[in-house]
């Protein structure tokens, strides 16, 4: 029997959606990203036809599920950005290389070892900060250069102005942890609030766009690289409706667009031309004549 996760009900939809180009701007224009909204609606939209809606850990695989796509769309290799498409979901890339390198009958068997092998594939990314030892969502990491992205992310569907400041604590305490012990990695918070909150607790939205705001410091180590926040909605009494994104009362400066420009462009900054150049193509629009190092073998 096949091994199944938390992210397989999204392989299907992941597998069939081509990546297209994220950037939406030319040669000499100011980069401008351009989120899969759609993809994303689609994602959301599995859980909640499930009746799981209301189980914010079923949202959030779908949100991780779409950050980690929307990493690999930017260009970054799928087998660096965590989780990975396919089980296992965290592997080393550079296992991922040698499996490539093998005859497809001895990679299969190793494969299906690697399902059993939690201490190489294991369910969930764990990094050691300064403190203590945090499970990160979404990340980019290879043995060579160590964790370069480190992303959490939330998911809040009721009780907004109960929970939020035990959100706020939470996030505020893991930045510190992990930038500090990670100083030139680009760490995230993407938050996810269903839209209900602008009409049930106004107060409280407008206690989350401060939260977001306070919780950056881009350039020391007490707070996040780039914070994100996306509403989305779905109407209960139709059970066959879709979820919709909402970004009409989200500010500029906290949609989910400046939050993968920041993020991909503290990536890049901190590592030389020679590595992640599809990304940095993509962002620059030109070809950049630097061939990517350590490409992966031939069988």
């Amino acid at each position: 029997m096949a091994r199944v996760d938390s992210f397989s009900p999204y392989d299907a939809l992941l597998a069939s959606t081509p990546a297209t180009d994220p950037w939406g701007h030319h040669l000499g224009e100011p980069p401008a990203y351009g989120p899969d909204y759609e993809l994303l609606a689609q994602l959301l939209t599995i859980p909640v036809a499930s009746g799981k809606g209301a189980a914010s850990g079923a949202l959030a695989s779908g949100v991780d599920a779409w950050l980690s796509s929307e990493f690999r769309r930017a260009g970054f290799n799928a087998d660096e950005v965590w989780p990975r498409p396919s089980i296992p979901r965290i592997m080393p890339r550079e296992i991922a290389m040698l499996l490539e390198g093998l005859p497809a009958g001895l990679a299969s068997q190793i494969r299906d070892r690697l399902q059993t092998m939690k201490a190489v594939g294991p369910a969930d990314a764990r990094y050691l900060g300064r403190a203590y030892e945090k499970q990160v969502d979404v990340s980019l990491s290879r043995w060579d250069r160590g964790p370069e992205m480190l992303l959490s992310t939330k998911t809040q569907v009721s009780s907004f102005g109960k929970n939020l400041a035990n959100r706020f604590e939470e996030a505020y305490g893991d930045a510190g942890n992990l930038r500090t012990r990670y100083p030139l990695a680009a760490v995230g918070f993407f938050f996810v609030q269903r839209s209900t909150i602008l009409e049930s607790e106004p107060d409280a939205f407008e206690k989350t766009i401060d939260m977001m705001r306070k919780l950056r410091d881009p350039v020391g180590l007490n707070g996040y690289t780039a914070t994100g926040l996306a509403l989305v909605s779905w109407d209960v009494t139709q059970p066959g409706a879709g979820v919709r994104i909402e970004l009409d009362h989200v500010p500029d400066d906290i949609r989910p667009e400046q939050f993968m420009m920041r993020m991909i462009e503290k990536i890049l900054a901190a590592t030389p031309v020679s590595q992640h150049v599809k990304p940095r193509e993509l962002i620059e629009r030109r070809v950049i004549p630097i061939a990517e190092e350590d490409v992966a073998p031939s069988k």
